[in-house]
């Protein structure tokens, strides 16, 4: 697999070279003030490698989605202050409404050996998302060597993801080699029993992942309400249940592929049911898995979470995408909860890929028992799709 052959930041000389790193420093705000700095320490590893190596560092990264101009609320301003704590270096930032402006230039032309200058926003820039060359010119015309370490973006082809690449020698850093290396060997040569775990909400979703976990699986469990397509194709009652009526004829042809493969697909056999979308709604766990008629299915049942459970027990190589019912509201976050704890307690390599799962995942404390928490939503899917991503395959080969 291309992406697995490419330079890590390992391979390259930086001793005493300005590199500018492509981080992911897009995290959630309120009133100025970071509430979440995961992704800001994920970054880390990489930061902290090339100042002991005597790179000057050069960072930039997006955050939210300013109008394609500066905008004050979207200014990295509290991610500079965060980083100067965490790496224990004053960590200024470059204040151009254009990135690179003349402060980013002076800044620049004026570090030392294991400085770090923070670039503004790149999305203040119209061209960033086009992957606009005159942009990832003026970027690399910063520095003497580019890493992409933001995999969360890596599915994106824009000028700080792609296009710098053009212009300077690249490598990975370590949180895209990590992502990489563990679901790309997933994916590749996974020690079987392989078992891929599907929730979520719709179908159409992940019909891309659907196809391509297909050829590389032992079994395929899908819950959340994605499922009920699924059941509603088998003629099962599914109530009030969310369904994608047009997606029923898919969902048959991948049950029939599922068989000539000889892929486990396993459904849910009960469900936790509600007659309205709220917490305070009259709910039961249904006895089959037929679904009663004013009923609406918002979370997989006790028989259910039983029977991954023995399926996952065996397996050596676990895949999660996707919640497994309205993880919202904790009345029906069990199935959910449940598949994390049968996770965490597993010897085999979890890996949980972005978004939802991930999210939930974290909020109940197993992340430390996880093989591998992928950082990024779209492009863990479009990983997991066997798509090829633009901002990993423009680096060069080892």
């Amino acid at each position: 697999m291309s992406m697995l052959n490419k330079k890590s930041v390992k391979d390259i000389d930086v001793a005493g070279k300005k590199v500018i790193v492509r981080c992911d420093f897009n995290v959630p705000m309120k009133d100025g003030d970071i509430t979440d700095d995961r992704r800001i320490k994920g970054a880390l590893e990489t930061i902290n490698y090339l100042t002991e190596k005597s790179a000057k560092v050069i960072l930039m990264s997006h955050l939210g989605r300013p109008d394609k101009k500066y905008e004050a609320k979207y200014s990295l301003a509290p991610v500079a202050k965060r980083l100067s704590q965490l790496t224990g270096k004053e960590v200024k930032l470059a204040e151009d409404e254009n990135v690179v402006g003349e402060n980013a230039r002076k800044l620049v032309s004026e570090m030392s050996e294991g400085d770090i200058v923070l670039l503004e926003n790149v999305r203040f820039v119209k061209g960033e998302t086009k992957n606009d060359l005159d942009f990832a010119k003026e970027l690399a015309s910063l520095a003497d060597v580019f890493v992409n370490d933001a995999f969360g973006t890596a599915h994106r082809a824009h000028s700080s993801t792609a296009g710098v690449a053009e212009y300077l020698p690249s490598a990975m850093g370590f949180l895209i080699e990590k992502e990489v290396s563990i679901m790309g060997k997933a994916l590749e040569n996974p020690e079987r029993p392989f078992v891929a775990i599907l929730g979520g909400a719709k179908v159409s979703d992940k019909i891309s992942v659907i196809e391509n976990l297909m050829e590389k699986v032992d079994t395929l469990i899908i819950g959340g309400a994605m499922a009920y397509t699924f059941k509603k194709a088998e003629g099962i009652a599914i109530g009030s249940s969310m369904v994608e009526d047009d997606k029923l004829d898919l969902a048959k042809e991948l049950m029939e592929k599922a068989k000539e493969k000889g892929v486990k697909l396993l459904l849910p056999i009960d469900h936790m049911v509600a007659k309205e979308f709220n917490e305070t709604s009259e709910s039961m766990v249904t006895e089959s898995d037929n679904i009663p008629e004013g009923f609406m299915g918002l979370d997989i049942g006790t028989k259910t979470i039983e029977l991954f459970e023995n399926e996952l027990k065996a397996a050596k190589t676990i895949i999660w995408n996707g919640p497994m019912g309205v993880f919202e509201m904790a009345k029906f976050a069990t199935g959910t909860k449940s598949l994390a704890e049968i996770l965490a307690n597993t010897d085999a390599v979890s890996i949980i890929g972005g978004g939802d799962s991930a999210a939930a995942v974290e909020q109940l404390g197993y992340a430390e028992k996880m093989t591998h928490i992928s950082t990024g939503g779209g492009a863990s899917l479009e990983f997991l799709e066997g798509k090829i991503l633009p901002g990993i395959d423009v680096l060069e080969s080892k």
